[in-house]
């Protein structure tokens, strides 16, 4: 019997034969999908993760707003060897229109800001799709804090989108088992009041009641002390956290001022020598792939647990 083959564009005109369409929410839009986007293009190394462990490499032309402020460890840099970095920071609107695009992956504050040139509607004449990070829509609209089931929603809705839900169901079934089985065995004790810091020396900027540390602290056992401090992330004052004597604090990682010269920083100054974590030296570090919605999370809550009880 003579074998049969298909042409990559019959294969395509099949799997698009397929799909039965997909609708999801996406902030406060809806979003509709006659066919999977075949040309995506995802900002910063979170998001752009959560294509990978979907499988979905070889439907992008690209990735965004990485190397301009992170670094890729081996693992992230093995997942892109084959895709272009288009932009080191926020893409232009003429990078992703030149692209030849019709998928953009993002957030607000992660490429896309409020009024900006890059935004769902600046997109949409150029027949470009856009979804936006659920844990990011906390600055369109109003929205409960942030939860690991914003991550798990972002993942479910993205297999809708390229019509891989199988395999979306699939990793989210196991994330939540994971995290399941591993807070059976957690021997907590009362909530750590836990302090996030990210960056700056003169404010600290760090993570708020709609950031995702608050989930992963939360899920770790602790409570994030900017509760109060209603925004994802943003710049707070030194005596606020002063005055809510953390006794963790978890350093974000990422940029040109080290982990290690961060915890030096709030070790040496006087003005910090009352806090408990700091009389305690209790820091844990995040990577800021693990601090950000994406599937490292899972490790993060993990590194967190350790870190609060392991003492």
């Amino acid at each position: 019997m003579k074998a049969v083959t298909f042409s990559a564009l019959t294969l395509s005109l099949l799997s698009s034969a397929a799909f039965a369409g997909a609708t999801v929410e996406s902030c406060n839009r809806t979003v509709s999908f006659d066919a999977p986007p075949e040309r995506a293009i995802s900002n910063d190394v979170n998001l752009t993760e959560m294509m990978l462990v979907l499988g979905l490499a070889d439907r992008m032309v690209g990735y965004t707003g990485i190397s301009g402020w992170k670094t890729l460890d081996e693992e992230m840099r093995a997942g892109v060897e084959e895709l272009p970095e288009l932009s080191a920071k926020y893409p232009t609107k003429e990078v992703i229109v030149g692209a030849d695009a019709d998928f953009f992956f993002a957030g607000w504050n992660y490429g896309m800001k409020v009024g900006g040139e890059v935004t769902p509607e600046t997109l949409a004449p150029f027949g470009i799709k856009v979804y936006e990070l659920t844990e990011s829509c906390t600055h369109i609209m109003d929205k409960a804090k942030a939860s690991i089931d914003d991550m798990y929603a972002d993942l479910m809705n993205l297999g809708r989108i390229f019509d891989v839900e199988d395999k979306a169901t699939a990793l989210v079934d196991g994330y939540k088992a994971e995290l399941a089985t591993f807070a059976e065995g957690l021997d907590a004790g009362d909530p750590l009041r836990v302090f996030v810091y990210d960056s700056g020396e003169d404010a600290p900027f760090t993570a708020g009641l709609y950031a995702m540390p608050t989930a992963l602290i939360e899920a770790a056992g602790g409570t994030n002390v900017m509760n109060g401090f209603e925004k994802s992330w943003g710049t707070v004052t030194w005596e606020e956290v002063v005055e809510q004597n953390p006794e963790v604090i978890v350093i974000v990682n990422y940029g040109s001022v080290t982990a290690e010269q961060k915890r030096e920083f709030m070790m040496s100054n006087p003005a910090f020598a009352d806090i408990d974590a700091v009389k305690n030296d209790r820091f844990v570090t995040l990577e800021y792939v693990e601090a950000t919605p994406g599937p490292r999370n899972i490790k993060a809550i993990k590194t967190l647990a350790q870190a609060f009880w392991a003492q």
